[in-house]
């Protein structure tokens, strides 16, 4: 019987036999007690009775796919003579039921560096119902492109995998409709929220964003010499940055803002004892496991002043002249230098 029998509905039974005639012979059906049936005996025009199970109410084969009951037949002897017969009502089933999965919403994390084909998550719906009616296939809905691009869904298992791997720095969230289909059409759907996970995969950037590329020797110690940012796309201790300046230098670096630095002078400059120009690293490591280091190349030229003054070669020439020399005649040479560059170095005698 299916299940989509309405109550009322009558299913005509196979007739008892009884070769007595008369009253000796059968008089009516009997029913044992169930929920969903009763029997009626009707008679035909020869007079042999026959029984029809009449239906009480709706069955339901998700509830009950089977219903066993025993009808009894009695004659009009006296003793009543009856037979039995076990009755067996197998419940047919209709799609009535729509699958249902065992969450609303699922959530699942993957690595931003995983390979194509990775597992994400396993959905899982069930139906109630039997037979084709109750084999579910899963799809994803096709209401994003980009998801479409991105994920794949088992369509007997419900596994989600990767279809091509995916960048953190791009985008963080995904949120993917997955619909169950049973075999008789009928659908329903939940959610799958999928978070990137960062890995240390974006090496910091050192952006100058203003730089004094010469410096007098005369600049005060603090003198900013560049400002410059340190961008890593990472997140967590991926993305949190520091920067320093290695070597032995007259410069140093203070932070200014997150991420925000100043290259100033450290010391006063002497341009003659040090150097005229200074290549300076700006090195930003970040805190991941292992750690990435991105760096930047300044060279700064000191310009010279005035601030050394001639130095003779000797403190004191003796030189000794005859009386007769002539007016004009070499006596002797004096030399001294000046350290500073240019007109600043060139000097006069007097």
């Amino acid at each position: 019987i299916p299940e989509t029998a309405m109550p009322e509905a009558r299913f005509l039974l196979e007739s008892a036999q009884d070769p007595d005639v008369g009253n000796n012979s059968l008089q009516h059906y009997s029913i044992s007690s169930n929920d969903y049936f009763h029997i009626y005996t009707r008679r035909r025009s020869d007079g042999r009775r026959y029984a029809e199970l009449v239906l009480d109410r709706a069955l339901d084969r998700e509830q009950q796919a089977e219903v066993a009951l025993s009808v009894t037949a009695v004659d009009g002897g006296s003793p009543p003579l009856s037979g039995t017969a076990l009755i067996r009502v197998v419940v047919l089933d209709i799609n009535d039921n729509i699958p249902v999965f065992t969450r609303s919403l699922y959530k699942a994390r993957v690595l931003e560096n995983s390979r194509e084909d990775a597992p994400v998550v396993v959905v899982s719906a069930s139906d109630l119902d039997s037979g084709t009616n109750g084999e579910i296939a899963y799809s994803i809905v096709p209401n994003s492109e980009e998801n479409l691009q991105t994920f794949k869904v088992n369509p007997e298992t419900g596994q989600i995998q990767l279809k091509k791997p995916v960048d953190y720095e791009e985008r963080k969230t995904y949120e993917i409709d997955i619909q169950a289909t049973d075999g008789g059409g009928l659908s329903t759907h939940c959610k799958v929220e999928v978070q990137v996970e960062d890995v240390n995969d974006n090496t910091p950037e050192v952006v100058i964003t203003s730089l004094t590329s010469t410096l007098s020797e005369a600049a005060p110690p603090n003198t900013v010499v560049a400002l410059f940012n340190v961008r890593d796309r990472d997140s967590g201790d991926n993305g949190r940055t520091s920067c320093e300046l290695p070597g032995e230098q007259p410069f140093s670096i203070t932070q200014l803002a997150t991420d925000a630095y100043a290259l100033v002078t450290s010391e006063a400059l002497d341009r003659e004892r040090e150097a005229a120009f200074h290549e300076l690293v700006l090195r930003a490591s970040d805190g991941g496991e292992p750690a990435r280091t991105g760096t930047a190349r300044i060279r700064v030229a000191v310009l010279d002043v005035i601030d050394n003054a001639p130095v003779f070669s000797r403190a004191e020439y003796t030189v000794r002249v005859p009386e007769d020399v002539p007016v004009g005649s070499i006596v002797v040479t004096v030399t001294a230098v000046d350290p500073d560059e240019g007109l600043n170095g060139h000097g006069r005698y007097s």
